[in-house]
């Protein structure tokens, strides 16, 4: 039934990305306003924020097991249902990412920017920035953003249920939501803590999904890199797994100078692709398992 759950819930989810709809966003905001106020010397403390995810994941995961204990299991899975649909999702993305290519192809590079500047990390929304640094900077915010609110929600909810899947998600909007900001790199290291796993998961299914080739030649030095943070892994895997210089725009400029204006929209569309391509071998390898009762 674990297989029937997430799939139910991730086609619900893409479609309502694609109509821009229900973010969850908003409520770990507002959830966690009851952090907003803490003692001078305080602001890098973890514990209550850390407290305020595992409330409502140990709650979650309380209710399924004594739904299970009194034989009512299977009412829990429209609950679940409702919760990896609100959990996932990258509402807004689509909204930013077409103007972005058409001003691309136009060859409006400011304009480009405005449109995604707001899904850049902080440190990388510089406006002089040059197209091809701001290109791979919203390559790998996207990529980021689909592994976080699909991928490692996904690994997490078939390891542990529910209650983990709540909890890494609570973990991923600390690092960005949390009303202290000192506090938000802890948070961040204990996120790449918890991506650590799936996000090697998520690199060889590159390689299955696209030119394992060359994803040999590139990508085993991420997945051998201890130290190497999520956003790095998923560049360089993607990269060695996508072919025509998808995320190369230097190399792609130097080969193909005509195709310039293109190279947004086309790389966009193959990192797209790529995903989509890697959720649907983990949507076959979690059906694998469940048929071979491991799941």
């Amino acid at each position: 039934m674990i297989l029937v759950v997430f799939l139910v819930a991730y086609l619900v989810r893409r479609r309502l990305d694609n109509l821009n709809a229900v973010s969850s966003d908003e409520l770990w905001r507002r959830w966690f306003h009851q952090g907003s106020v803490v003692k001078a010397g305080h602001e890098s403390g973890i514990l209550s924020g850390l407290v305020l995810v595992a409330v409502p994941a140990f709650l979650a995961a309380l209710g399924v097991y004594i739904l299970a204990v009194y034989g009512w299991r299977a009412a829990a899975y429209p609950l679940e249902i409702l919760v990896l649909v609100f959990m996932m999702g990258t509402p807004g993305w689509r909204q930013s990412v077409e103007p972005y290519t058409e001003a691309w192809q136009r060859g409006d590079m400011q304009a480009a920017w405005h449109h995604i500047q707001e899904r850049l990390p902080a440190s990388e929304r510089g406006a002089a920035a040059s197209p091809e640094v701001m290109h791979l900077s919203l390559s790998r915010a996207l990529m980021l953003a689909v592994f976080q609110r699909f991928f490692l929600i996904a690994f997490w909810y078939v390891v542990g249920g529910i209650g983990l899947a709540i909890l890494v998600r609570g973990l991923v909007a600390l690092a960005e939501q949390w009303p202290q900001t000192p506090a938000r790199p802890r948070y961040l290291k204990a996120c790449e803590w918890i991506n650590w796993i799936p996000v090697r998961l998520l690199s060889v299914t590159f390689g299955i999904a696209g030119d394992l080739s060359g994803w040999l030649g590139e990508a085993r030095r991420a997945i051998a890199g201890f130290t190497n943070k999520t956003s790095e892994v998923l560049m360089i895997s993607a990269n060695g797994s996508l072919t025509g210089y998808a995320l190369d725009p230097a190399r792609f400029s130097q080969i193909h100078p005509d195709e310039w204006a293109n190279f947004g929209g086309r790389s966009l569309s193959a990192v797209r692709d790529l995903l989509n391509r890697s959720m649907l071998v983990w949507i076959c390898l979690l059906a694998l398992l469940v048929i071979a009762g491991v799941v």
